[in-house]
């Protein structure tokens, strides 16, 4: 079995929604294509990309990623793409049904975690299936992670 740094060898992250695992328990994490244009995938790999208000959505037996902003390409003149056009993503047929079954269902939400290019150098969205967080949940969350950080002062100063 590969280890997780053989795994992210060849990774390179050009987005990532930080304030997405605060404001959700993501329940399951998939690896999704993303159907791109060309100055779409030279303005990512730029890196300033972001995906923090970003959601996917199913329609129509497909699933969509939502108000995600790639910059224009700088060298795109007139072959441009749109910065938040509506992008598809690429799943397999028995996915999308589950997720989207699980989206209209449990109340559940789909949010893109990363937007990266893999070691072949194709792009790459992880997508978390996800439950909002209330504000006590986040709390506590805070809270336990506090008392880990304060816990292993507590050590590194005593041992």
């Amino acid at each position: 079995m590969a280890s997780k740094k053989d795994k992210d060898a060849g990774i390179k992250v050009a987005a990532d929604n930080r304030k997405a695992r605060h404001n959700y328990f993501i329940d399951e994490v998939v690896e999704t294509g993303i159907e791109l244009t060309g100055t779409e995938v030279k303005s990512l790999r730029g890196g300033k990309a972001t995906i923090g208000e970003a959601y996917a959505q199913p329609k129509g037996g497909e699933i969509f990623l939502i108000n995600s902003y790639i910059p224009e390409y700088t060298e795109g003149n007139r072959f441009n793409h749109e910065p938040r056009r509506v992008r598809k993503l690429l799943l397999h047929k028995r996915q999308i049904a589950r997720l989207s079954q699980a989206v209209e269902r449990e109340g559940m939400t789909l949010v893109p975690l990363k937007i990266f290019f893999n070691a072949k150098g194709r792009a790459k969205v992880d997508l978390g299936l996800a439950r909002g967080k209330k504000l006590y949940d986040k709390r506590a969350t805070e809270k336990k992670r506090d008392w880990a950080r304060e816990k292993q002062r507590l050590m590194r100063d005593k041992g």
